[in-house]
């Protein structure tokens, strides 16, 4: 299991032995064929995905990079979750993907097995500092795709001014799938629509993923299946049914109307199931004074199907031609601590220890720290890259849900649709 218990303890400072570490740790000068200077750089291309928060950190970091490395320079770009993988797929398919790329576990195998990332064991960034159990999450048949920046793990969002308004009671997070659909609904009806108690929980994947957990259910076998049955998905997409088309759940074509804005972001709804690490982007979209964070909901007490999971990893092109300046530069943002000081908790609480040793958590970043200390002893061992075409799945997933809350698939119909296109899926991947 990934252990945290002695740095979630205590909530960290910077120090200067930790910046020292993070130097010791810079990877390798470049090679003869990529070498930079001062004065004739070598360029490298960098895209991510996230909102302007994130962007605006990332640049700052880019920025710090390029004023302790000035032989490399980093061309950034970035955009939406959704657009950015459409746009890896483009690239890939014509030999063009960039030479650095903030990835995701979804992708990784896709990518990572087709050859099409570089191998990071090939060159040299300081992983010293990770924990060992983390590391295998980047890593498929023994070679490194990806070096997590970060971790995060579920929560439930919710902004304590909106429940004060409706007079409603704050959640502590100890509640079941009926209680917490019971919260939805009051939400729903004290706000007379003025406010919805959230999303559609039952259409997102990662959710799926947990509740499966929380049933002793795996995902995927380790042939590469389903692990899961049509009557397991059902139940799973039953559990909101009863709300659907009531106050509780925020309506579909709301919800595209408010796109690239998520509900919660919007302040059209009182919470959000999601990643802890969306705090910054959330108090920046919402303009909330406080949000908080408390458990998902479980019928099983003692299991909350929780784990940590890499919130994005660095990975590089196999095509780069400037494999050690690359390498450089991912070494710089997963270890750097004044990197770390930039993100603070908004890509996740950082993955590497000389990073979280040099940063100074506050606040709201605070928040997220205490968060993962509260849930760290139901915290299991994190799921391995998910199968070839994961990204399509879960795209896909939330597709079929949309349809179903849409009216235009009936629950038996949804399920059937999901199922055939995983089926068909995996078999093309065998």
């Amino acid at each position: 299991m990934f252990n945290r218990r002695k740095f979630l303890s205590t909530v960290a400072v910077g120090t200067a032995s930790a910046a020292a570490l993070a130097a010791c740790g810079t990877g390798s000068s470049t090679t003869a064929g990529e070498t930079g200077s001062a004065e004739n750089p070598v360029t490298l291309n960098y895209t991510w995905w996230g909102n302007d928060d994130r962007a605006t950190r990332t640049r700052k970091a880019i920025e710090l990079f390029e004023s302790k490395n000035p032989d490399i320079k980093i061309a950034g770009n970035f955009t939406d979750f959704g657009g950015y993988w459409q746009k890896r797929a483009t690239e890939a398919a014509g030999g063009g993907l960039p030479d650095v790329m903030q990835f995701d576990l979804s992708y990784l195998r896709d990518y990572g097995q087709r050859n099409q990332l570089l191998d990071l064991g090939t060159v040299k960034i300081n992983t010293d500092a990770f924990e060992k159990s983390l590391l295998p999450s980047g890593q498929i048949r023994g070679k490194t795709y990806g070096i997590p920046t970060s971790t995060n793990v579920f929560a439930v969002y919710y902004d304590p001014a909106k429940l004060a308004s409706l007079g409603i009671a704050e959640p502590d997070g100890t509640w079941n799938y009926e209680e917490y659909n019971a919260f939805l609904s009051e939400v729903g009806t004290k706000s007379n629509g003025a406010l919805f108690g959230g999303g559609d929980y039952t259409a997102v994947w990662w959710m799926f993923n947990v509740w499966l957990r929380q049933n002793n259910i795996e995902a995927f076998t380790e042939d590469g299946k389903l692990g899961f049955t049509k009557d397991d998905l059902k139940k799973w997409w039953n559990l909101t049914a009863k709300l659907r088309g009531t106050p509780a759940l925020i309506p579909e074509e709301r919800v595209n109307q408010l796109l690239p804005k998520s509900p919660f972001g919007s302040n059209a709804t009182a919470t959000e199931v999601t990643w802890d690490n969306f705090m910054a982007g959330y108090l920046a979209d919402t303009g909330a004074k406080e949000l908080k964070l408390v458990p998902v909901p479980s019928d099983a007490k003692d299991n909350l199907g929780l784990f940590f999971k890499p919130s994005m990893m660095m990975s590089a092109s196999a095509k780069t031609k400037f494999k050690d300046a690359a390498a450089r530069f991912i070494d710089f943002m997963v270890n750097d601590p004044e990197v770390g000081q930039i993100f603070k908790t908004s890509r996740g609480v950082p993955a590497s220890k000389t990073q979280r040793d040099g940063t100074t958590f506050e606040g709201t970043d605070k928040l997220v720290v205490e968060y993962e200390k509260s849930i760290e002893r139901f915290i299991k061992d994190a799921p391995e890259p998910p199968i070839v075409g994961f990204g399509t799945l879960e795209a896909s997933f939330k597709r079929v849900a949309s349809d179903m809350n849409y009216n235009k698939l009936t629950l038996d119909a949804a399920v059937d649709a999901w199922f055939k296109e995983a089926e068909d899926l995996i078999k093309q991947n065998a």
